[in-house]
């Protein structure tokens, strides 16, 4: 993906606190029942909560993030959890501080 298209992912107030708070899951989702927070992620219903969107808003946001690789979605049964992805962001850093 070029790095353009990687920046817009992050052209978005929304897609950036989703960010936030995926460094930190513990921090600001509840417990899950289904699936550990650290190995799996966080359920795309407490993102969609927390955002005070719909599913389905929160889903496209959800797209955009894991096209640009800053975040991994693993589907379990129904649910759909999603888990930052470190490097990909440190990537992005860099080549924004080569510019």
């Amino acid at each position: 993906m070029k790095l353009s298209q990687r920046v817009l992912a992050l052209a978005n107030d929304n897609r950036i606190a989703v960010l936030r708070w995926l460094a930190e899951p513990r921090i600001h989702f509840p417990p899950q029942v289904h699936a550990d927070i650290d190995e799996v992620g966080v359920c795309g219903v407490f993102i969609a909560e927390k955002l005070g969107v719909s599913p389905a808003t929160a889903s496209a946001h959800m797209k955009l993030l894991v096209d640009a690789g800053f975040v991994a979605a693993r589907r379990i049964g129904k649910w759909t959890y999603f888990k930052r992805q470190q490097s990909a962001l440190e990537e992005v850093a860099r080549h924004l501080t080569e510019l």
